[in-house]
């Protein structure tokens, strides 16, 4: 027999890092104008294949570059921060902080630690830094990109 225990869980925060609405106009004329090009070099090709394929293959980045989740999800009583795959109990988190769009990089520039854990995306301003106090884990801290820090500062406590 499987232990399958159905567990509670409370979403505390969910926000998704999509790319900003003004990309899609921009990526798209680029690729028309690729199409183009393809279109003038292959002529037997039929005149829309390049376009089809190269919107289809520009819509598919920009949703991948934007699929990403920040979640804090409480389960059992206990606090986790979720970037993606990743997750962190709220055991370990030694304190938290908001880092605003002008410390941005300075935090991702020369105050960087190589062993923290970040998760970065340029089209999001602010972050929130999360030190750690887990002695089995090498990383001192996570840095992740936030919309509304406030908030997940908030769920989290």
């Amino acid at each position: 027999m499987s232990d399958t225990r159905a567990t509670t869980q409370s979403l505390r925060y969910r926000e998704r890092l999509r790319v900003p609405w003004w990309w899609w106009p921009p990526a798209m004329g680029v690729a028309a104008l690729i199409a183009v090009v393809f279109q003038r070099g292959l002529p037997a090709l039929p005149d829309w294949v390049p376009f089809v394929v190269l919107w289809a293959v520009t819509a598919v980045v920009l949703l991948r570059l934007g699929r990403l989740d920040v979640r804090v999800v409480e389960t059992a009583g206990q606090t986790q921060l979720w970037v993606g795959d990743a997750h962190l109990p709220a055991s370990v988190m030694a304190r938290t902080a908001e880092v605003p769009t002008t410390a941005k990089s300075a935090a991702l520039g020369r105050q960087l630690d190589p062993a923290a854990y970040v998760v970065h995306r340029p089209w999001v301003g602010p972050m929130v830094l999360v030190v750690l106090d887990d002695p089995e884990d090498p990383t001192p801290y996570w840095l992740i990109s936030t919309r509304r820090p406030d908030r997940v500062l908030a769920a989290l406590k």
